[in-house]
This record gives structure tokens, sequence and C-alpha cells, in this order.
């Protein structure tokens, strides 16, 4: 008999901290000291006093290894809350990308249609590039960058994803 190992899922994991120095390391040092990958760090302030900051990461695992990332995480101290937005249900996740693309004529002509398809702004424009500006869910801006690479893709800047449960008393 075969034993299949579990698969890793995807998981975007909302972190409720204490905005104190040391926390996104100490955070960081508890997924790399376990071997865990980050594929998406954000982390910003989300009380008007500055007191307490959003921690979004994206990861891959099998459910017992998000299970106990997140036991692990729960028992840091300055840690308030760890939710599981992929595990709680329906969620709203975007990210934001600015991608720079040099070409001229017909990869040009290209270039602008697809930012058009996609929803991309002209953020900059020089005669021989453009850098675009485009959001999106994580797998609508890698579409846009693969595109983008067979017209002459130079450089892309991406923020990481940014997620929040949907409903009113979602958890946070």
């Amino acid at each position: 008999m075969h034993i299949r190992p579990e698969a890793a899922e995807r998981h975007t994991l909302s972190i409720i901290v204490d905005n104190e120095s040391g926390i996104l390391a100490r955070i960081a040092g508890l997924f790399s000291a376990r071997g865990y990958n980050i594929e998406s760090l954000t982390v910003a302030d989300i009380t008007e006093d500055e007191a307490v900051s959003r921690i979004t990461i994206v990861t891959k695992g099998s459910p017992a290894v998000i299970e106990q990332i997140i036991a692990q995480l729960d028992r840091l101290v300055p840690v308030h809350r760890v939710t599981d937005l992929t595990a709680l249900g329906p969620y709203v996740e975007r990210e934001l990308a600015l991608v720079k693309v040099a070409g001229s004529g017909d990869h040009r002509i290209e270039a602008l249609r697809l930012a058009e398809v996609y929803r991309a702004r002209v953020v900059d424009a020089t005669i021989s590039s453009f850098v675009f500006e485009v959001t999106g869910g994580t797998e609508k801006i890698d579409k846009f960058l693969e595109l983008m690479r067979e017209v002459g893709l130079v450089e892309v800047a991406r923020t990481g994803v940014a997620a929040i449960a949907r409903g009113r008393d979602a958890g946070q």
C-alpha cells in the first residue's frame, strides 16, 4: 500500500501584532528556522495610533504544516491573532505591480493593447518605454508579466499580497 504525502496548499495568513521593533524579524525567523517558505509578505499599521500592525503572509504547506505554523505564530508574545483567511472562507486578495516595458513599433503597440486588456494604467512613458501599474489577484499579475516578457519586459516591482476576509463580521 502506497501512502501519498499531503499536497502543499497555498494559504494566506493574517497576523495582527503589536507594532514593535523586531516582531517582523521574529516571525520571519520562525519560518526560516523550520524551513517554511514565505511567498509574499506585507506589513502595515492598521490603527490610528500606529500601535497595531497587520502582517499578511502567503505560504504553502500541507494542512498539518499550516496548522503548525499558526500554532507557533499564536505563541509569540506580541501576536494578538492569527487568521488563516484561506481556511476561513471567502476573502479579497489584491496585489499591485509596477511593470517596465521597453520597445518600439509593433512591440510598443502590443504592450499598450495588452495593458488595456488587463486594465493596467500607464504611470510613466518615454519614447522607448512604459511603466504600467497593474492591480489584481496574483494570477492576473503573473499572466500580465508572462505576456509582457514577449514584448519587452525590463523590470518588475511587486507589493506582495494584501488580503482581508469578506463580510461584515468576518475575522481579521
